[in-house]
């Protein structure tokens, strides 16, 4: 538990994607995501690994008056309805990865692509996993996180102190923030 995160406006690095099949959806829900995040104060990082496939969210992000940072390489060009977002550039991929993971307080998994979890899960794990004290809330609309939320039961519970505020699952956007809140221990 985090508590009194900076002044409740705690910063986290969310992680989605919306490429492949449901895209549509995701975009949805990215765009739903972003816009309670903003609204609640959170500041948004998001890692560019080569592309940067959640658009949506930071757009929607921006739309409500919240801050979003971008984590990415040095030849990483935003499109053009980014132009005003900052960008931290950093070429080495473990740097950046590291870098996100220092800047969160806290760690967002939308439904998205293999890679988005993947790039999620790494972070995390750079950030020091269950014993660095940074919450992952993961959004399991459609089961997208299912398999997480058995292994999380099967063995996270069993291994990690309060493993019930390290991997918090939500099955809708409309109790995003609440999860979230509740496993940083902020009060908004």
């Amino acid at each position: 538990m985090v508590g009194n995160v900076a002044q409740n406006h705690p910063s986290l690095a969310v992680f989605a994607s919306d490429k492949g099949p449901g895209d549509a959806e995701r975009s949805s829900l990215m765009s739903q995501a972003g816009t309670l995040l903003a609204r609640h104060g959170a500041r948004i990082i998001c890692l560019a690994d080569e592309t940067l496939d959640n658009i949506p969210l930071i757009t929607s992000a921006r739309a409500a008056g919240g801050e979003v940072l971008i984590v990415a390489d040095a030849a990483f060009q935003a499109p053009a309805a980014l132009a005003e977002v900052p960008v931290e550039r950093i070429d080495d991929p473990e740097a950046r990865v590291k870098r996100v993971g220092e800047l969160a307080q806290g760690f967002v998994g939308l439904p998205g692509s293999l890679a988005s979890a993947a790039a999620l899960y790494r972070t995390w794990v750079r950030a020091g996993g269950g014993a660095g004290g940074k919450p992952v809330v993961l959004l399991n609309h459609h089961r997208a996180f299912e398999a997480m939320r058995g292994m999380a039961t099967d063995i996270l519970s069993h291994s990690v102190s309060h493993a019930d505020r390290v991997v918090v699952f939500t099955d809708n956007v409309d109790d995003l923030w609440n999860k979230v809140a509740w496993a940083l221990n902020v009060t908004a």
